[in-house]
């Protein structure tokens, strides 16, 4: 390459199309590199190690079972709230979608964004529980019971392995991690749940024996 250039007269118009033309492509590429980070390609097994999953879904555990993620995943049709999961004070319920029943609903609380102040509804623009026939229950299940269900998609909505990861990203996956003044953070950062919720699945998706 560089002999090549040592061979060649270029004006100095010649190397300012050349400056332009690399300054372009390479302004082109970080576009690239950042949307390919937003996006998902095809995901298949990586290779299938039983000690690497277990381990990793022992991370992605502790996560689920945190109240952050679990308060949204009660056994019953009331939410759970606070750092200690006791039953929503006004006793709002499921309701067919989720999203509450009758006049209470969840929106009418729970706005777009975390209301300011210590103990004040956290928020976010889809808040609601799993619809009445997709309830994900995290309340009271053990890591084999829970990785189990997630993995059955007549419980997980019908999702795939591709579905899976995505939804390591959904909106209100995110509000966890982003909790209400004076409310406790899950065990993980979002990346660290996230790589471990990855590494569970492409090395297998093992589940942690009863």
């Amino acid at each position: 390459m560089i002999t090549f250039f040592k061979n060649i007269k270029l004006r100095p118009a010649h190397l300012f199309q050349g400056f332009f033309v690399v300054a372009i492509s390479a302004s082109a590429f970080g576009m690239v590199n950042r949307n390919i980070s937003k996006t998902y390609s095809p995901i298949s097994v990586v290779k299938k190690d039983s000690i690497a999953s277990v381990k990793a879904f022992g991370e992605v555990y502790k996560v689920l079972m945190s109240p952050r993620c679990l308060n949204c995943h009660p056994a019953g049709d009331i939410p759970l709230q606070g750092d200690d999961s006791h039953v929503h004070q006004m006793y709002p319920q499921r309701g067919p979608n989720g999203k509450g029943l009758y006049a209470m609903k969840c929106a009418n609380c729970h706005q777009d964004e975390n209301t300011p102040g210590l103990h004040m509804p956290p928020g976010n623009p889809k808040w609601h529980l799993p619809p009445a026939n997709m309830k994900m229950v995290f309340e009271g299940k053990t890591a084999h019971e829970l990785a189990k269900q997630l993995l059955n998609k007549k419980e997980n909505g019908n999702k795939n392995m591709e579905d899976l990861i995505k939804h390591a990203d959904d909106g209100l996956v995110l509000a966890g991690f982003n909790p209400a003044d004076g409310l406790k953070k899950p065990p993980l950062t979002h990346a660290e749940f996230k790589k471990a919720w990855i590494t569970w699945l492409t090395t297998g998706a093992y589940a942690p024996a009863k």
